[in-house]
């Protein structure tokens, strides 16, 4: 049952180029990708422009009108203006709509163009930006839909979701919302998952699960991100109040933000199921009177062969306490014929602990291990070839709860550890049920399941067998793609929370395991001595397993020029102090980087555009690299303060510029960049303002202050401005990493920092 499961999830076949016209062809789709991911093309590069005129050729040549949205964001949701500061960027979002015949709203297909600075992002989001315009082609080569279609293709999203942000603040296109459907990719391959969804979510996974061809979605997952401190262009629409979908296959995470991330890795299965989907949800919401795709409350849900189970979250308590009650009567049978004893359960329950806590911790451990084997996986979402180290922690949690069933079985009696199981089941349901409604299923059902199966087991023995099993036929289709999805979207470093829901399986599937234990004990007239000892093989060969999968992962994933060992390293220049650094924010100190930096990770204080991490630095030469420049305008302004308008302006081609205001100098009042309005720092920061710009044009950045100097409106007022370019090759005493060293996936990799104290 659970190969069927995760056979049914798995993306679907690639369709060529000569597919129907009606239909999306992934085969068409990657020549876009082939083209949009040849060369890195980070916002406001001379790439990024070119894959941008690309997009606007094709959305043309499909009889559409598609406009450049030129304007200034603001990261999404910025509070302060403190370390780092506020988040600015010069974006061009394409925008092009499919008028509809009727219109009750519009739908809204969204991804990014722009890439990051250190790979070509031939997934992230060239997966993305390649099946919307497949999508268009496909939607314009049949009937018009009723509602307007509008394809968004977005600007400096690896930046500060700063084009998503200008898009739904001041494009009249998003002025009365609609539904967002937003196509991501965090890797290389999988199943495309609908991880996200916008609140009151009931009808539109309605339409997801009957319309999507491939729905492959959890509301578990939806709960967890909405946890994680993760962002995408989805989030600016959210807070604006769409309602909407966001989808990312996210297996091969290896390449995410990296080199690496060329057409050539992606998995056309993956781009053909994100077609798939898209096509059939803008049809589908394209048909639909989009007033009624909100609706009270969020759904419960899961993928199960042939689709998606769905049920209203006002279910979720009513089912958490059926399970307690079902466990609860459970016991109570149990006891009435002769099964076990109230103190058994009791124990049974106390000793479910063991595996509960155990399992995710050697999970943990067996990571430890590994990355200090190989420590470039601690720079890494995953390793490049993953399954033999998921199928290690598999292995263990396996050997775990088999271990643990065979040393206890015999003393405290199979049903009083089975029941003690379902009980941890229970209280996982329970919690969930308060801290995350919409993952409750993951422990409700399956207790529920079991607990049924072995009430009817009980009250009629002749159907004993068929009732457990259909019981842990439940349990196994809702976490066996649980259990699997969970790896990649994690990863191996936080692998014990897979490694729980696999215990919480064997825990719901313990009445069938017992079954298999009973068959090699002494009720087939085996000695006691041999029975014992044969009910310790499933453990002993899980835990071979467990050392076989880790050595053949460790065998096969070594780092070689194809897969190279990821590291981070940045060089910063201080031209008014003369000194230059390099910087690193590895985690652990990388062999080739040692080279460069050393010590423990300290703040840098005197360059605030990089914001608050923490760095490991070394000495570097001083590179003949000019800073920005400060152009002053006193304008008037109220007594005791002083009105600014100043001028930042690059002397080289960078991807970002930055400015703050010392707070010992002054305190600011009030702020502009390029005429948005900025927040200012609290009370007690080093720094009264900061803003970070990206994209930045050449003739450089207007900032307006108002501010209120120390030491009275004379006063000198000092200002910290830097900018930030790519590429360390050329910098005096840089040496080339060699083929198996590459870069890792961090947005501050290869940057080339200048910076200086300005006075005015």
């Amino acid at each position: 049952m659970g190969a069927i499961t995760l056979l049914d999830i798995r993306p679907p076949g690639p369709r060529d180029a000569d597919a129907p016209a009606e239909e999306f062809s992934a085969g068409r789709a990657y020549t876009h990708v082939e083209a949009l991911g040849a060369r890195t093309h980070v916002a406001g590069s001379a790439a990024n422009d070119a894959n941008r005129e690309r997009i606007v050729a094709t959305l043309r040549d499909l009889g559409l009108s598609p406009a450049v949205q030129d304007t200034v964001g603001t990261e999404a949701g910025q509070l302060s203006g403190g370390a780092g500061g506020a988040t600015f960027a010069h974006v061009r979002n394409v925008v092009a709509t499919l008028r509809g015949t009727a219109s009750t709203g519009r739908v809204f297909l969204v991804a990014h163009y722009d890439s990051v600075q250190i790979g070509p992002g031939g997934n992230d989001d060239g997966a993305g930006v390649a099946t919307i315009l497949e999508v268009a082609r496909a939607l314009t080569s049949g009937p018009r839909p009723r509602n307007d279609v509008v394809f968004v293709l977005t600007d400096a999203e690896e930046a500060c979701l700063c084009g998503a942000s200008a898009f739904v603040s001041s494009h009249p296109l998003a002025a009365n919302g609609g539904v967002v459907l937003n196509l991501e990719a965090r890797g290389s391959s999988g199943p495309v998952i609908t991880f996200e969804t916008s609140r009151r979510n009931a009808a539109l996974v309605s339409v997801f699960g009957r319309a999507a061809p491939h729905p492959v979605g959890t509301s578990f997952a939806v709960e967890v991100y909405r946890l994680l401190p993760n962002d995408t262009d989805f989030t600016a629409f959210l807070d604006k109040g769409f309602a909407g979908l966001n989808s990312a296959y996210i297996d091969g995470a290896a390449v995410y933000h990296t080199p690496q991330d060329t057409p050539a890795t992606m998995n056309r299965a993956s781009l053909q199921q994100h077609g798939d989907n898209a096509l059939a949800l803008a049809r589908e919401f394209g048909r639909l009177d989009l007033s009624t795709v909100e609706a009270d409350g969020d759904a419960t849900y899961f993928p199960v062969p042939g689709g998606l189970v769905r049920y209203p979250g006002w279910l979720t308590w009513p089912l958490a306490l059926a399970a307690l009650v079902a466990t609860a009567a459970l016991a109570w049978l149990a006891r009435r014929r002769g099964r076990t004893t109230w103190p058994r359960v009791l124990g049974g329950f106390a000793l479910g602990l063991i595996p509960v806590l155990l399992a995710p911790v050697l999970a943990q451990v067996l990571w430890v291990i590994v990355a200090a084997v190989r420590p470039g996986y601690t720079e890494m979402t995953d390793p490049y070839r993953p399954l033999w180290f998921r199928l290690a922690m598999i292995s263990l949690s396996a050997a775990v709860i088999f271990t643990w069933y065979a040393l206890l079985r015999r003393r405290v009696g199979p049903a009083s550890l089975a029941i003690g199981g379902l009980g941890w089941l229970v209280v996982f349901g329970l919690l969930l049920a308060f801290v995350a409604p919409g993952g409750a299923y993951l422990a409700t059902l399956p207790a529920l399941a079991t607990a049924a199966g072995g009430l009817l087991a009980l009250a009629v023995p002749r159907i004993g067998v068929v009732a457990l099993a259909a019981g842990a036929a439940v349990a196994t289709v809702i976490l066996v793609p649980t259990v699997v999805l969970l790896f990649p979207a994690l990863g191996l470093a936080m692998g014990g929370v897979g490694a729980l829901f696999a215990v919480l399986l064997g825990l719901a599937a313990l009445p069938v395991v017992d079954l298999l234990f009973a068959e090699a004990s002494g009720q087939l007239g085996m000695p006691a001595m041999l029975a014992r000892r044969r009910a310790m093989y499933p453990g002993v060969a899980g835990g071979l397993a467990v050392v076989v999968f880790t050595v053949v992962g460790l065998s096969v994933d070594g780092f070689d020029a194809r897969h190279p060992s990821p590291t981070q390293l940045m060089y910063a220049l201080d031209t008014g102090t003369g000194k230059a650094v390099w910087l690193s924010e590895e985690s652990t100190k990388q062999e080739w980087t040692s080279q460069y930096v050393s010590g423990d990770p300290a703040p840098l204080p005197d360059f605030p555009g990089l914001g608050d991490d923490d760095f490991r630095t070394g000495p570097a030469e001083v590179a003949p690299l000019q800073p920005p420049t400060v152009d002053v305008e006193p304008l008037p302004g109220a007594s005791g303060e002083r009105h600014l308008r100043l001028r930042v302006r690059p002397q080289r081609p960078v991807r970002l510029l930055s400015l703050h205001v010392d707070a010992a100098t002054a305190t600011v009042v009030s702020a502009r960049v390029a005429g948005q309005p900025a927040p200012v720092g609290r009370e007690g920061e080093r720094w009264s303002f900061g803003m970070v710009f990206h994209a930045p044009p050449p003739e450089g950045v207007e900032v307006e202050l108002v501010l209120r100097p120390s030491s009275g409106p004379a006063g000198r007022v000092s200002l910290r401005v830097m900018d930030g370019s790519d590429g360390l090759t050329g910098l005096p005493g840089y040496r080339p990493r060699p083929p198996d060293v590459g870069i890792a996936g961090f947005h501050t990799s290869e940057l080339v920092a200048v910076a200086t104290t300005v006075p005015v």
